[in-house]
């Protein structure tokens, strides 16, 4: 004869089973080390700062000019 189980338990250690199988994929597929992510911030921050150190001072199309000049006819530009 067959060996008694208690299917509650049974049915549990699968799931648990199915779980961690699923772990284990996103592990693989989304996992990244804390040396990796340091890097890749590192890496994001210098373009950073390399892009704001190409950054032109001044008036621009957008009007970066002095906001209290005037017109000459009186008025604010």
């Amino acid at each position: 004869m067959g060996d008694v189980i208690n299917l509650r338990q049974a049915r549990k250690a699968k799931a648990r089973a199915g779980k961690e199988a699923q772990a284990q994929e996103n592990r693989i597929r989304f996992g990244r080390t804390g040396a990796e992510k340091r890097r890749d911030a590192d890496a994001e921050d210098r373009g950073a700062r390399a892009h704001d150190g190409h950054r032109i001072e001044g008036g621009g199309i957008e009007g970066g000019g002095n906001e209290d000049e005037q017109d000459p006819d009186g008025g604010k530009v």
